[in-house]
């Protein structure tokens, strides 16, 4: 009986998918000749030529977001901030345990 061990877990295996023939001109030529049809009004845009547009609105239709972005505020300024807070608690929970729960 086998028993159930942490240190040597079995990764999955991977799925490789080889393509049998693959031509990068002909794929280039489709895309070019899909992107000139776009661009005639023959076959409607995709969804991913959107993305660029989309970008960015949600943070422009909030407020407390845009402010935050206004004054400078970045993922690594919020990580600061927060870590610093936390480092103040927990120096406050210490001082408090000292003084008046020992």
């Amino acid at each position: 009986m086998a028993l159930f061990s942490f240190y040597n877990v079995r990764k999955p295996r991977q799925f490789t998918h080889k393509p049998i023939y693959w031509d990068p001109r002909r794929e280039a030529l489709e895309e070019r000749i899909c992107k000139v049809k776009r661009e005639m009004g023959v076959i409607p845009d995709r969804p991913e030529d959107y993305k660029p547009a989309i970008r960015g609105t949600f943070v422009e239709g909030t407020r407390h977001l845009k402010k935050s972005k206004s004054n400078g505020g970045d993922v690594q300024n919020r990580l600061y901030r927060n870590m610093r807070l936390l480092l103040i608690l927990a120096v406050a929970g210490v001082l408090f345990w000292y003084l008046f729960l020992k």
